[in-house]
């Protein structure tokens, strides 16, 4: 990985403490260590904020300890950040791979900055957002209290997404903006409406209230194995920077 690139993803996991704070976070060393009721991977996990970010067994056992003590599983993310040496030590530790990610990135210089007329934005995440957000969600991140403790954390500028056809939201998005980049996330979309572009639509909208807040660049994060995000992402012209395991210990 280029100089630059590496500087790219410092850029973005820094701002993704801010556009998806957690409930509770704590600082040790180069590490931000976040706890969020065990709702998303990296609002429940320790997370490099340092290029060449170290861990020593001392360290690796007060992390352990802290997500124990609070009924949650230790949860490590590996990123390009982490020192190898550390990225050796928590494999073995026993850390196995829970789920691998990508992160993308896209320059927005080319996108329009205007406001869909078919999607609903609001500065802060409201009840009905949250609750349909939630609704569209399986497994523990079905629980609006969960995701409610986190966006309502946000603190930077933010849209809060709803695509309408006839009235009714049929998909939903966020977005983030920090510096002149911006996380985009939570994007779902009604299971009845999938298959005909919506998901497409509403990242085109959250892209455009982007650069309308000046922001010239795009941040977001993918499953490895979501083939039909991915295809979704490169089509928008977004590009991979790079890629990191999420590692837990039973």
């Amino acid at each position: 990985m280029s100089d630059a690139d590496l500087a790219m993803v410092l850029e973005c996991e820094r701002r993704i403490v801010n556009a998806w704070p957690a409930p509770a976070t704590l600082l040790i060393g180069d590490w931000v260590v976040r706890f969020a009721n065990g709702y998303s991977g990296r609002a429940n996990a320790a997370s490099p904020i340092a290029i060449g970010a170290e861990l020593d067994d001392e360290c690796c056992d007060f992390i352990e300890q802290l997500y124990r003590g609070d009924g949650l599983p230790p949860c490590i993310r590996l990123t390009p950040l982490v020192a190898q040496a550390t990225r050796d030590r928590i494999i073995a530790r026993g850390y196995r791979v829970r789920d691998a990610s990508f992160g993308l990135v896209a320059a927005l210089d080319t996108v329009e900055p205007m406001v869909a007329a078919d999607i609903e934005y609001t500065p802060l995440a409201t009840e009905e957002w949250i609750a349909g957000v939630a609704a569209r969600q399986t497994g523990a991140k079905a629980n609006a209290a969960h995701l409610a403790a986190i966006v309502e954390k946000v603190r930077m500028p933010a849209a809060f997404a709803a695509l309408m056809i006839g009235g009714e939201p049929v998909a939903y998005g966020m977005s983030v903006a920090e510096r002149g980049m911006a996380e985009i996330g939570s994007i779902v979309v009604d299971e009845a409406h999938r298959g005909q572009g919506l998901g497409r639509r509403i990242v085109t909208g959250l892209m455009s209230w982007a650069r309308a807040m000046a922001c010239h660049s795009a941040y977001l994060q993918v499953d490895q194995t979501n083939a039909v995000a991915l295809r979704l992402y490169e089509n928008l012209g977004y590009r991979r920077l790079y890629a990191y395991e999420t590692r837990v210990v039973d």
